[in-house]
Formats: C-alpha cells, structure tokens, sequence
C-alpha cells in the first residue's frame, strides 16, 4: 500500500513537473497551429518533408466559386482551419477534407486562423476578430475594430495579438474578449505581428517596422523603410527579418531596431521570410526565391519562377515549400536550391502559404479549391 501511495506521489510530482516545463502554456497557441508555424513566425514545421510528390490527397472546394485563396491554413490535432473570400472560415478533416462544420462571417477572411486552448481565433473584412469553438464552431465572442482586419492574430499567455485597417494593433483578453491596451499606427497594419522576448513586433502601410512592449503597448522603436509592408516579420536571435514593398529585404536588431544589412531586389516584396540553419529564405514579386546568409545578408542561391511570389515559405526537414503566380507550389532544397517537384494548380495564383503537417501540404489556390498533397 505505501509503495502505491509513493508511486501516486511520484507520477503527481512527474505532471507537475511536466506542466511547468511545457513550452505551450495556458492560453498559448501550440506550435504550428498559428500563421507561419510559431509565434516568431520562422515558417519552420517539425515534422516529415515530403520528398517525392505522389499526388493530391484531397481537394476541397467551397459552395460557389471563389476568386481567391488568401487565407493560410493552420492544422491542429487532426483538423486542419482556413479562410476563405466567402466569407466562411471552414473546419475540415486533415486526413480526409471531409467538412467538419463552416463558421460565417460578415465578409471575405484573408486573416489566417490560430488555434489555442480549443478556440480558433481569426480576423474578417467585417472588421471583427471572433473567437470560434475549434470543436463545434459556436462563436464564443468577437471584438470590434474600426476597419478590416488583414492580420493573422498571435496568442500567448492568455491574450490575443492582430493588426487592424484601423491602424491600431490590438491586444485582446482569450477568455473573456475584452481590450487590454490598443496601439495606434499611422496606417493599415495588414503585416501579422511576431512575438519574442517581450516585444511584439510588425509592418505597417506607413511604411514602418515597429516594436511594441506586449505588456504594456508601448512603442520600443520604429524603422524606417522606403515604402509599405505587408511582409510579416520572422524574429531568430536577436533579429527581425522582413521584406517591404520598396523592394528591399532587412535585417533589424531587436534592441535597439538598428539596422544590421539590406538585400535589393528588382521588385517589390509581399511575401513573409522563413529561417533555418542561419538562412532566411523568402520570395519576391520579381518572380525569385532567395537565399541569403541570416548573419551577413550575403545570397547564397536563388530559384526563379514564372510569376510574382506572394506565398511565404513553410520549411520541414530540408525543405522549403511555397506558391508563385505561375500557378505552382514548389519545393525546393533549402541547403541547394535544387528543385525537388512542383505541383500544378490550373487557372491559379497561390497566394495561401502552405502548412505542413500529417505527412501532407495543406495550401489553398485562386482556383477555388483547398489542397491536401502527400
């Protein structure tokens, strides 16, 4: 009997230890259920690449013909969320696309979903963010802003993270839907904010990088650009990396928002950077994908495609995955840029950045239809 109790003892002692140990806390969202992967929004899944394509999965394509994919998916468990122009925000099985239920809005959702804590939080042109059940797709509640909200929101440590049309970046109680502090731009925030260290970080139109304290929403710093941002921003090690549409990639320390380098490209710049193993990878209106040196801004490769490259790369195991105007998702080999395959959508920009998970990519096209390739 003493030895049950002891082992009762040392499995409780074990959880707890477990518990707060755990990189997820309460009201966080877990890796990979969010925009870009994670709250920096480095774009790195862990899990299996996919290194030869076999074919599509499943295709799932909504109750009327929609003009547009913007909306990036975000996979949990075995669910895989996404918005649409319809206006829907749809719950589908990842395994299988079978539809789980669909949430209406007020108007198209380019905003990417999060998932924390069984509540699906996203943005919609009606300008509202709502927070859905992940499980039954009941609105809990929703918040009100002054314009469209663009921005994929960020959750962590029971709060809720988005940029509004309205030029303010809100931060929101998850339980409760209430406003903790707003911080006013001067301009639309579409870019979706990173978080690390205390700070959360964003792109705004007026052409500003900006660096505000996540618990009071204080500014930090501002940088400068040529011209606006939508590019989200990715933070790795003391840097944020970010694209603005004057056609230049920069690196900024997250102290003191100096600059650290610059990279020029030919075009303007929309789509958000990935980074691993010390390169940043990111694509560019002018139809390139590039690799640049994280530390020196030095491009190690480049792989061009036939159109414009909105979508922002996902990175598992090796490989990076992203769309092109051309109507192609591409993958290709982050330490060559060697191709390994591309995957033809017919009639479709891919501007939806794929998400990685189960063994499959999950991405949507201009064709209308929601891809599961394995």
């Amino acid at each position: 009997m003493k030895r049950v109790i002891a082992n009762a003892f040392l499995l409780i002692a074990f959880e707890t230890v477990y518990l707060m140990l755990s990189p997820v806390s309460r009201g966080e969202a877990s890796a990979e259920s969010m925009f870009r992967a994670n709250l920096e929004r480095t774009g790195v899944y862990k899990t299996q690449s996919i290194q030869r394509l076999r074919g599509v999965k499943w295709k799932f394509k909504t109750e009327r013909i929609i003009e547009a994919w913007f909306s990036s998916p975000a996979v949990s468990g075995d669910t895989v969320y996404l918005g649409s122009d319809d206006s829907y925000l749809y719950a589908l099985n990842a395994l299988t696309g079978e539809l789980k239920w669909k949430f209406k809005t007020g108007d198209v959702v380019y905003s990417s979903p999060a998932i924390a804590d069984g509540i699906v939080y996203v943005g919609s042109h009606d300008s509202y963010l709502y927070a859905v059940d992940a499980q039954t797709g009941d609105e809990r509640w929703k918040f009100k802003t002054g314009n469209r909200v663009y921005s994929s929101p960020a959750v962590s440590g029971g709060v809720v993270y988005f940029g509004s049309a309205d030029t303010h970046l809100y931060a929101v109680d998850t339980a409760t839907g209430k406003l903790l502090w707003k911080f006013k731009a001067e301009s639309w925030i579409l870019s979706s904010p990173a978080l690390s260290d205390g700070a959360i970080y964003f792109g705004c139109w007026d052409s500003y990088l900006y660096a505000v304290d996540v618990a009071t929403g204080h500014e930090k710093w501002r940088f400068k650009t040529g011209y606006r941002i939508l590019s989200s921003p990715a933070v790795v090690e003391g840097t944020v990396f970010f694209g603005s549409m004057d056609g230049i990639f920069y690196a900024v320390d997250t102290k003191s928002g100096a600059e650290q380098w610059r990279f020029k490209t030919s075009e303007r710049i929309r789509s958000s950077p990935a980074i691993q193993k010390k390169t940043v990878y990111f694509g560019g209106d002018d139809g390139q994908f590039h690799a640049l040196d994280a530390a020196t801004g030095q491009e190690k490769w480049r792989v061009k495609t036939g159109g414009p490259i909105i979508s922002s790369p996902s990175i598992a195991i090796g490989i990076a995955y992203f769309g092109s105007a051309d109507s192609h998702l591409y993958a290709v080999d982050i330490e060559t840029g060697k191709r390994k395959w591309k995957f033809n959508a017919p009639f479709g920009w891919m501007r939806s950045s794929p998400a990685v998970a189960n063994g499959m990519i999950y991405f949507g096209s201009d064709d209308g239809s929601f891809y599961a390739l394995h």
